[in-house]
This record gives structure tokens, sequence and C-alpha cells, in this order.
């Protein structure tokens, strides 16, 4: 078996990434670790440990991506909100 067929490494990818979230905030890693959990969830469920490295990357890139999307859907600015800048940053 290879090493991105263990379900263990996918978990600890996604603790790094979801701490690098923490640490560097911005709505970018939370999708890639959240990503990394599903594929890991997956092949320890006995689904994907067969696949090749081309897809389990393509797998991975694809669960990443709706995790993104759900995310923005869920805490990104609602249709119509506006920023409304209270100050300057020359005064």
């Amino acid at each position: 078996m290879s090493w991105f067929n263990e379900w263990w490494i996918w978990m600890v990818a996604a603790l790094v990434l979801a701490i690098a979230e923490v640490l560097i905030p911005g709505w970018i890693f939370f999708g890639f670790a959240v990503g990394a959990f599903f594929l890991g969830s997956v092949i320890w469920l006995g689904i994907g440990t067969g696949l090749s490295l081309a897809w389990t990357l393509v797998i991975f890139a694809v669960l990443s991506l709706i995790a993104y999307v759900l995310m923005r859907q869920i805490f990104g600015i609602r249709r119509g909100q506006v920023k409304i800048w209270d100050r300057d940053i020359n005064d």
C-alpha cells in the first residue's frame, strides 16, 4: 500500500491544515483541511484504497472545492451586504 492510500496520513494532513488556518486565517486552509479529512474518512471506510496517486489527488481537490464553496455559502458575505468604512487610515 502506498503512502497516499493511508487514512491516517490524510487525517494528519487535515490537522496540520486546520492548525495553519488558525495561525494564518483567511478560510483558505480550512477547505483543504475538510477535503483531507473527508478523503481520510473515505479511505478509512475502505472505499478509496486501491486508487492511484492521480485519482487520490483529484478526489482531494474535488472534496476541497466542495468544502470551500459550501463555506462561502454559509459564512460568506450575503447578497446586498455592503462593507461600511467608518474611519480613514489617514486619520
